[in-house]
């Protein structure tokens, strides 16, 4: 298996990016250490605790890019937003076992 480490190391920067624009909010004091909390959905968004190890998931990292081009680094929900539907991402990320 290939890790492409430049686009973990990507991912990481758009987390961390995120996470500085978003602040320090009372429902970000409920995320475990280990893992971030993301927004998905088309319409109305749907809030999603993952695994920090979905960051090196190269289908993943396709969906930061997206979310990078779409919102730039400010989220308007504070934190990531990945624009797709909500049962895209559910499947996606249960084939990586963040669920």
């Amino acid at each position: 298996m290939v890790i492409h480490m430049p686009r973990i190391i990507q991912a990481r920067q758009i987390l961390k990016r995120s996470l500085s624009n978003g602040g320090s909010t009372p429902a970000s004091m409920d995320i475990p250490k280990g893992y971030f909390a993301i927004y998905v959905g088309e319409q109305e968004k749907k809030r999603f605790v993952v695994p920090i190890s979905i960051l090196s998931e190269p289908r993943f990292q396709e969906l930061l890019h997206q979310s990078e081009q779409e919102f730039g680094y400010n989220h308007p929900m504070g934190g990531i937003t990945i624009p797709c539907s909500e049962d895209v991402f559910t499947d996606l990320a249960s084939r990586f076992g963040a669920f």
